[in-house]
């Protein structure tokens, strides 16, 4: 479901996050913008985005955010609570993603991962992501992320 302005489970979205992205911790460099955020600034990235949430049994288990750009909708912070994993709800919040991007009128879905996890690169290659690019964070010399696309066949 996508959160209306009504959400306020800011702080145990921001548990669900740090609870699902725990195992890049000392494996992926530079660290994750994750640690950057707090409630408010989660907050504030749900009003100029659209959060997407898994809800089993009144509990919130699952998350994604798209962001609208010219070209395509970009999908970030994908994140299912540990224990949940494995049961289809990443798959069903990408799902609903695409479903936002067909909408809006785009024709690709767009999303970042970083180089360490390659389980990553093969699950959203399983969602129908192609590589698309190697890129790096500001001040590195190496590659840091890849870049993945997923076109929208009308």
């Amino acid at each position: 479901m996508q959160a209306s302005q009504g959400f306020a489970q800011w702080i145990q979205l921001l548990e669900l996050l740090h609870a699902a992205f725990a195992y890049q911790s000392g494996r992926i460099d530079p660290p994750s913008s994750l640690h950057k955020l707090d409630a408010q600034s989660l907050a504030q990235k749900a009003g100029e985005e659209t959060l997407f949430l898994a809800v089993e049994d009144g509990a919130l288990v699952g998350c994604a955010f798209a962001k609208v750009n010219p070209s395509c909708v970009y999908v970030g912070k994908v994140a299912v609570w540990p224990d949940r994993q494995g049961r289809g709800i990443g798959r069903l919040l990408m799902h609903a993603v695409e479903g936002f991007a067909r909408g809006a009128g785009k024709p690709a879905m767009e999303l970042d991962t970083r180089i360490e996890l390659v389980e990553n690169h093969k699950t959203f290659a399983a969602f129908g992501f192609v590589k698309t690019a190697e890129r790096s964070h500001a001040g590195c010399t190496r590659a840091t992320f890849i870049t993945m696309q997923k076109a929208l066949v009308p």
